[in-house]
């Protein structure tokens, strides 16, 4: 007969010790702290994602732009509705084909875009606070590693 190996792990205890569980809470911590930076000026990290989207390719057409960043059609166009209200970008016919839209920063989306990366940069110091310098860089470049989709072999 073999011998108890003492008293099991309350599942819960486990379930909270999982690296998906945790991930899952890091995320939700990161995404709130981002989500309450970029607030701050009005938007969220759709607009945000848009407009650097924008600042990489723009002028760009506005179906581009979608599948630069994987936003629904339907979804892109409430995000760019906003951020031309805004201000912050034009949309205008694109010269080469004026079926289509053509998306371009203007001065002040350029300058919001400067202050969301610095309210991003800010919100990221704020989760990785409890790490060393040494400790943050040796995270991201695990979680980058994890992160990484990779094609799974069989299973032998």
């Amino acid at each position: 007969m073999t011998e108890p190996q003492g008293p099991e792990e309350p599942a819960l205890d486990h379930i909270r010790a999982l690296p998906s569980w945790l991930l899952n809470r890091a995320s939700a911590r990161g995404r709130r702290l981002l989500g309450e930076a970029l607030a701050r000026e009005d938007l969220r990290m759709p607009h945000h994602a848009v407009l650097a989207a924008v600042a990489d390719s723009g002028p760009v057409a506005q179906a581009a732009l979608g599948r630069m960043t994987g936003f629904d059609p339907k979804d892109m166009v409430g995000i760019l509705n906003h951020l031309q209200r805004s201000g912050l970008v034009t949309r205008t016919p694109d010269p080469g084909d004026r079926r289509k839209n053509a998306i371009a920063l203007t001065a002040e989306g350029r300058s919001c875009l400067q202050r969301l990366a610095r309210l991003g940069d800010e919100a990221n110091e704020a989760l990785l606070a409890a790490l060393t310098p040494a400790e943050r860089e040796q995270f991201v470049a695990l979680l980058a590693r994890v992160a990484e989709e990779r094609e799974e072999g069989p299973v032998v």
